[in-house]
């Protein structure tokens, strides 16, 4: 088991809304999370991340991601993803009632680790241009 096993394994239970029930296994207790939005401003821990993804495939039943790169630093103990999540505002909940419009989003996490588990995890995505997609701005 490397680094990269571990970060796949996370990736795929976060972005398709496991929670953090799917996604413990691979991270420390108390891992924190940071992203500089003003939508996520509040979250700072992974778990509170993960359920936020989590809720954010109620409204946007359909969300997917598109990964575009997927690079181990084992050196460094970081694993670095790409991708662009797409969906559209078709289901209840959101801050609106549903629009029926679509985004697609780039955003990258950095994952960083501390032995084979994720301690922090750095999102890097424009929330604004989001918000604006699906009408919700």
């Amino acid at each position: 088991m490397t680094i990269g096993d571990t970060a796949w394994r996370f990736f795929e239970a976060c972005e398709t809304g496991r929670g953090w029930d799917g996604c413990r296994n691979f991270c420390h207790e108390g891992a924190t999370f940071s992203c500089q939005s003003e939508v996520l401003a509040d979250v700072s821990t992974l778990e509170g991340y993960v359920e936020w993804m989590k809720g954010l495939l109620v409204p946007i039943p359909d969300g997917r991601y598109e990964l575009k790169a997927f690079v181990s630093d084992e050196g460094r103990g970081v694993v670095v993803a790409s991708a662009v999540f797409h969906g559209t505002h078709s289901g209840d909940g959101g801050p609106v009632p549903a629009t029926g419009k679509a985004v697609a989003a780039d955003y990258v996490y950095a994952m960083e680790f501390d032995g084979l588990k994720i301690s922090l995890m750095t999102k890097i995505w424009n929330d604004g241009y989001s918000l604006k997609a699906l009408g919700w701005a």
